[in-house]
């Protein structure tokens, strides 16, 4: 940045002195997101108003030279909201107005502040569904899903944001407004740009509006846990059952570790001995439901659960997948520094890697919980360790290595919905062929050649 007093007053004059901010205690929160050992503070913080304030933000940005982060609520694990230095961080988080929902088109427009959940309990009121639903959807916004393209425990059958994304409105690198998409469900009018920003972390636009598509809200849900006395049995158990042609809604596992972690924060009675469980839920009509549960118990039988339990009714269900979805925050209680990790593997591949990951935890005498969507190979080693321990640290480091590497050489990827931020950069060029790579630098470059915008994620360029 040329000029920090300058750009200030520049600033002040777009957005009001209310909207503004450079002190210390108002920066402080916004330079770190849910990654740990991340951390930058920002220039300044502004809260724009208008789509219009945000295009003359993004100019000034370009003239001035400074660079814009924009950020939700800060929920990420990949440090893709962690400001640069001397950045200005945009706040979005008071764009929250669900603008509309259609129900004869099944759709929603929503600005990106909204709370995922707070479009759950929307949409579900009028009889429609909006199925990907993230861990921290409590509290992570719509926008913040689009930029990561987010999944959930729903992935399996109803797949990622990216599924549900039909159009969107943003403003450009170079402060030009776009609006990609519309609810045709049929649309092929020239290139598709609009998934270009899916997932592209905020490096190439900031959205200020979205269109998203709604399906009928399933009319029966069965939800059911079985426990295994060990982890293989379990990783062999989602094979089969895929295998089966049978899609459950959920198909989620947690290891030992995990387990009795999330029963001391939960207290939902989970056992203490099992060396792992899948929480599975099937939904649609209730005659399928019906089948496909008792079709699942009987894999999961043949495969030595020692117990499969239902669900007695939508609220103990509920219970059960909110303590799932609490894996992070109860495994965060067990040490300082809680790294969560999602290596994603193919489907047939989950028990090879759930025995990789507990190989590689003993090899660097390290402590891991694993959980995450195994129905769809997404699995989310979590080291618990300290980051003031640097020897341990290390280990660290060299562990997760080792994992990503095992990830790879099965076929499969470094991230399935945390994205790539500043986290995992260096492993970037893995898990990519060059002329892919250089693909992506391209078009960063086309549209962002003053690197405006969240500079250094996901590649250098």
């Amino acid at each position: 940045m040329q000029n920090r007093t300058e750009a200030t007053a520049a600033l002040d004059k777009i957005v009001g002195e209310k909207n503004i901010s450079t002190a210390p205690e108002d920066l402080i929160s916004l330079s770190y997101d849910g990654t740990p050992l991340l951390e930058q503070m920002p220039f300044c913080t502004i809260s724009p108003q208008s789509g219009e304030e945000i295009c003359a933000i993004v100019r000034l940005a370009n003239e001035l030279n400074f660079s814009i982060v924009p950020r939700g609520s800060g929920t990420g694990l990949s440090g893709g909201s962690v400001p640069a230095a001397d950045c200005v961080v945009l706040q979005m988080q008071h764009w929250d107005k669900i603008i509309e929902i259609d129900e004869e088109n099944m759709t929603a427009t929503v600005e990106p502040g909204v709370i995922t959940q707070d479009l759950h309990t929307a949409v579900e009121k009028a009889g429609l569904f909006y199925p990907p639903d993230p861990g921290s959807m409590k509290i992570c916004t719509i926008g913040g899903n689009v930029a990561e393209n987010s999944g959930g425990l729903r992935g399996l059958k109803y797949g990622v944001t990216s599924d549900y994304v039909m159009g969107i409105e943003a403003v450009l690198p170079d402060g030009r407004w776009v609006s990609l998409g519309n609810k045709c469900v049929k649309n092929v009018s020239g290139i598709n740009l609009k998934d270009l920003f899916i997932g592209s972390e905020g490096i190439l636009g900031i959205f200020t509006q979205i269109l998203l598509k709604l399906i009928p809200k399933p009319q029966d849900q069965k939800t059911m846990l079985a426990f295994f006395d060990a982890i293989e049995d379990a990783g062999e158990t989602v094979s089969a059952i895929i295998a089966a042609k049978i899609i459950p809604c959920t198909l989620e596992f947690l290891d030992q570790t995990t387990m009795r972690c999330v029963e001391d924060f939960t207290h939902i009675g989970l056992p203490q001995d099992a060396e792992a469980l899948l929480l599975i839920e099937v939904d649609g009509d209730a005659s399928i439901t019906e089948r496909e549960a008792q079709q699942i118990i009987e894999t999961c039988k043949k495969y030595n659960a020692h117990e499969v339990k239902f669900a007695k009714s939508k609220e103990e269900a509920e219970r059960l997948k909110t303590a799932r979805r609490s894996a992070f925050t109860a495994l965060a209680r067990l040490k300082p520094t809680t790294i969560l990790e999602d290596a994603t593997v193919p489907r047939d591949k989950v028990a090879a890697m759930l025995r990789k990951i507990q190989e590689i935890a003993r090899k660097y005498d390290l402590t891991f919980g694993t959980f995450g969507h195994a129905g769809d190979g997404n699995l989310h080693p979590t080291c618990l360790t300290d980051e003031r321990d640097k020897g341990e640290m290390k280990r660290v480091e060299e562990a997760f290595e080792e994992i990503f590497n095992a990830a790879l050489a099965m076929g499969g990827t470094i991230t399935g919905e945390h994205g790539i931020g500043l986290a995992k950069k260096n492993f970037l060029a893995k898990s990519e062929l060059p002329a892919n790579l250089q693909l992506m630098q391209q078009i960063k470059r086309t549209l962002d050649p003053k690197n405006i915008l969240n500079p250094g994620k996901v590649f250098d360029v």
